[in-house]
């Protein structure tokens, strides 16, 4: 597995906030390419990306698991995180966002923290991807969330694209320029949302297939269909944990799938025509012990 924003012209923030953040070399473009997600200290996902303690999640990066050879990593360059609530409305992380930085090589794996003077706690613990040569870094310290579901939401943008002025920004970060991902602590509602690839004549859906997901705050991520029974992820780019409210789903025209239709959770029919299709998933409330599959179904030419 390998790992891969428009920047704006100025990082409007207050000088408190900028001590000890070096400038970002993140190339400038779009929405941010590649992919975040969720693991356990050696860059193993966690089943359901649902974990035992706060201390257990590290952020890890790149173009997505099971992502083609082909798929796009994170750029280059010195990235911020946070956790916060799955509205992005309760920043949880404990330190001072310069306390927050990682590092990205030119291959898109995480190299280094970054931790100025100022950060008493010191730099986030680190792990070791054991499949890249790359760091994983522990989100923690990080305060309880408020949601009732245990869920927690975790962001990462470039720094220079941090933005308290923009409009929509969850404590300076910008969603459009923000990949996130979504984990529990000690908690078992089952909430997801999953895309499957079908191909005409085949009973078995494709593998390695993108899926866009853009959440009920406007950031993005992808995910690739997989096959790992352990995460239960059956064929189906998998999105974990999924908070209550409005995602997109997007797909299009890719390598081994052209579009011919796509359904959506309630049966509805896309026929768009275009090769790029944006599916809404209206994720409902969830309760304790809950179990619940959105399934988004891809049919390719």
């Amino acid at each position: 597995m390998t790992r891969k924003l428009r920047i704006l012209p100025a990082l409007l923030l207050p000088l408190a906030f900028l001590v000890g953040l070096p400038p970002s070399t993140a190339a400038p473009g779009g929405n941010l390419s590649g992919a975040i997600f969720t693991s356990d200290g050696t860059g193993v996902p966690v089943n359901l990306n649902h974990y035992a303690a706060k201390t257990d999640v590290h952020l890890n990066g790149g173009p997505g698991l099971n992502a083609p050879d082909s798929a796009a990593g994170l750029p280059a360059g010195t990235y911020s995180f946070q956790v916060t609530d799955p509205n992005g409305k309760t920043l949880l992380s404990e330190d001072n966002v310069s306390c927050r930085q990682v590092v990205v090589d030119a291959s898109g794996v995480f190299t280094a923290v970054l931790a100025g003077p100022e950060c008493t706690t010191g730099a986030h613990a680190l792990g070791a991807d054991g499949e890249d040569g790359g760091i994983t870094v522990q989100l923690f310290p990080f305060a309880d969330t408020p949601n009732n579901g245990g869920e927690y939401k975790v962001w990462l943008t470039p720094t220079s694209s941090l933005n308290c002025s923009s409009g929509g920004n969850r404590h300076c970060f910008v969603p459009r320029y923000s990949k996130t991902d979504n984990f529990k602590v000690r908690a078992n509602a089952i909430v997801e949302i999953d895309t499957r690839f079908w191909k005409d004549g085949s009973s078995t859906p494709l593998l390695g297939m993108e899926a866009g997901w853009t959440d009920t705050n406007g950031a993005s991520n992808v995910k690739f269909s997989e096959y790992d029974p352990s995460l239960l992820a059956y064929w189906e780019a998998h999105v974990e944990a999924a908070e209550a409210g409005s995602h997109r789903i997007t797909v299009e025209d890719q390598p081994g799938c052209t579009i011919d239709h796509v359904t959506g959770p309630r049966g509805e029919n896309y026929r768009s025509g275009s090769g790029r299709y944006n599916i809404r998933v209206d994720v409902a409330d969830s309760r304790p012990g809950d179990n619940t599959t959105y399934r988004v179904e891809v049919f390719c030419k």
